[in-house]
């Protein structure tokens, strides 16, 4: 690893907008963890609020996943994964209960029709790759994987190239109605394709997403939370990355009571990039809630996550948690993850934990980052300096800001939606 300037120190593990340089390292590598459970207010490493290691834990190795639900005792606020999040507000969603269908169905699909190369069925419980990818790591994905009877399926034929998102369009027709959700995403080896699974409406969702990335292939998954002000929505998206494939997986929240997303992917087999980006702007009233985990293993791999979020509003709640574990077997990595925050008015508040475990020095680099803070007054002041008045200047400065993840998406329509809806909450907010 290149030996570079950084910003902070935290566990003995220097920190900041370069890759990590740690003294001493061994091509044997050591777990960060332990380190991080003794320190690091930054990280907090897997401790609760009273500073006592809680369930779950520690190494993201040794995190509970399954699809028993007697494996996930109902959350109590107490644990380390639910210790930031509203469960009062979540009991609809994480319930044992199947979908309300007692007044109808409470969501309607659309998936797009009549797509060469597309195939689209369903899977019951155990009829692969259901169940291949995604296993449940909290209680609310094993919820919805013990309530779907047949799990939506679309597969990409080997070698096809598809030259228009193919879009899943899921929109809840009662509030506070529950929804379980399964669906299973697959491209054969070769294929390429790009999925856009976008929620509106309100309803008490739980949903999960599980992407098989065969061999050579591309694949990118956009996830659109513009859900009513009521919506609740839980989520689970794995995803598995072949050998010499590619993955990208973009969140989009901007609407719903509560979002609260665990997006992670692992390697099938080596050569592979993986990529995480997301965009969150929460308001008053709104919970945000991001997780990731980073599974790398298998060697020679690449992997990017970066977060960006802006808050407005009294009670405005953003949290993101990020994981990234790099296996003993995971030489010649290559990691990074970053979360960046923007506070637009008092009484936001912004959680950020990044978390990085290293099992082996034999890696190409490894790091993490995170800040949260206000408008950069330099940048007003060169922007009012040239005649723009301070309004549009804030506006530009928070459009310049979310942007970089805008551009990720590259599917036009949906980066001129994405613009529109921010401009519209910055209106809102003054800014």
């Amino acid at each position: 690893m290149t030996d570079t300037p950084s910003t902070e120190e935290v566990a003995g593990v220097e920190v900041g907008e370069s890759r990590i340089s740690i003294p001493g390292f061994t091509e044997e590598g050591e777990n960060l963890a332990a380190e991080m459970n003794t320190a690091a207010e930054h990280s907090h490493g897997g401790l609760g609020e009273s500073g006592e290691l809680t369930a779950g834990a520690g190494s993201r190795a040794n995190r509970h996943t399954g699809f028993d639900l007697a494996g996930f005792p109902e959350p109590t606020g107490t644990e380390e994964e639910w210790r930031f999040t509203p469960l009062k507000k979540l009991s609809a969603a994480l319930s044992d209960e199947p979908t309300d269908s007692a007044d109808g169905e409470p969501v309607a699909y659309q998936v797009s029709e009549g797509v060469e190369g597309l195939e689209v069925s369903t899977l019951a419980d155990g009829q692969a790759p259901r169940g291949t990818v995604l296993q449940p790591a909290d209680r609310a994905a094993a919820v919805a994987y013990r309530h779907v009877d047949e799990a939506l399926h679309l597969k990409v034929a080997q070698g096809v190239e598809l030259s228009e998102p193919v879009r899943i369009d899921i929109t809840g027709t009662r509030a506070g109605a529950r929804v379980n959700s399964h669906i299973v995403l697959e491209a054969e080896p070769n294929a390429r394709a790009v999925f856009v699974i976008e929620h509106r409406g309100s309803a008490a969702f739980n949903g999960n997403v599980e992407t098989k990335v065969a061999d050579g292939a591309s694949v990118s998954v956009i996830s659109l939370q513009r859900w009513d002000d009521d919506a609740v929505h839980l989520g689970q998206h794995d995803a598995e990355v072949g050998k010499d494939a590619s993955y990208k997986h973009i969140s989009v929240s901007l609407g719903g009571e509560v979002v609260r997303l665990n997006t992670n992917f692992r390697y099938a087999a080596e050569g592979a990039e993986a990529e995480m980006y997301g965009l969150y702007f929460a308001d008053s009233g709104q919970h945000i809630e991001h997780r990731t985990f980073v599974d790398h293993n298998a060697p020679r791999n690449t992997s990017n996550v970066l977060y960006k979020g802006a808050l407005q509003g009294e009670t405005a709640r953003t949290v993101w948690v990020g994981d990234v574990l790099i296996r003993k077997e995971a030489e010649g990595t290559d990691s990074y993850e970053k979360n960046q925050n923007l506070v637009l008015t008092d009484g936001a508040r912004a959680d950020s934990v990044p978390n990085l475990e290293i099992e082996t020095g034999l890696i190409e680099g490894a790091g993490h980052a995170s800040s949260t803070g206000r408008f950069d007054e330099n940048h007003l002041f060169y922007l009012m300096a040239r005649g723009i008045p301070e309004k549009q200047a804030r506006q530009l400065v928070v459009r310049g800001f979310l942007n970089e993840i805008v551009q990720k998406i590259a599917v036009e329509s949906i980066e001129d939606s994405l613009t529109e809806a921010l401009e519209a909450e910055l209106e809102i907010s003054g800014h």
